[in-house]
């Protein structure tokens, strides 16, 4: 008895640049032609390549992120608590903390600077206070020229910091501030502690960034 082969049923053909009806002509087949087998089989490598790529890039991060120091991972903290505060202030409009500039008025006069026309300038420096560098409330978004120390104050007889503490008093109260200034609690975090505060911060600026742009 002979038993009839059912024809086979028309495919896509799997190659993307292709995508054209056939009819295989043996099982298994999945292209229309050995010009898109070459093409799946490119497409094939490019992948893999990819994938190797990634792998490598991601064993390099690990790598660097063993070699870290802890001073290394303080950078990494501060910059993710700069990067929230920053994002924060701009997000409900605040101007510069120290000359008031609104920023409009930021960014047409400082638009065209490196790294933007905004700062988060911490209000007692890093260098006489450290133990404050990672706490939000000493850290306020500035323009560029008042965090680089500009001068422009000089013919109101005060200085950076002066206006600062001035802008500061109006934003949070004079008891606010002072408490800040007489804050000098230790903080000796670890390094886990640091790592954190750097992912805390880092996904909290995600989810704002998510939330102003929704």
């Amino acid at each position: 008895m002979t038993i009839e082969r059912k024809p086979a049923k028309p495919k896509k053909c799997r190659a993307a640049t292709c995508r054209a009806s056939f009819v295989p002509s043996r099982m298994g087949q999945a292209v229309c032609s050995p010009k898109c087998a070459l093409a799946v089989v490119e497409v094939k490598k490019a992948k893999e390549k990819k994938s190797l790529a990634l792998a490598g890039r991601r064993e390099i991060k690990v790598r660097k992120e063993k070699l870290k120091t802890r001073a290394d991972h303080m950078k990494d903290a501060e910059k993710a608590v700069r990067d929230y505060r920053r994002t924060y202030e701009l997000s409900i409009g605040s101007g510069c903390i120290s000359c008031g500039e609104s920023q409009e008025s930021i960014l047409h006069a400082q638009g065209w600077k490196t790294g933007g026309a905004f700062d988060a300038g911490h209000f007692m420096g890093k260098g006489a206070r450290p133990e404050l560098r990672l706490v939000p409330t000493n850290i306020w978004l500035q323009c560029k020229s008042c965090n680089a120390g500009s001068s422009k104050y000089a013919r109101k007889g005060q200085t950076v910091s002066q206006a600062f503490r001035e802008g500061l008093i109006a934003r949070i109260g004079l008891k606010a501030v002072e408490e800040l200034e007489a804050d000098h609690t230790p903080r000796k975090e670890t390094i886990e502690q640091l790592k954190a505060i750097t992912a805390e911060y880092r996904a909290k600026t995600k989810e704002l960034k998510k939330g102003l742009a929704a």
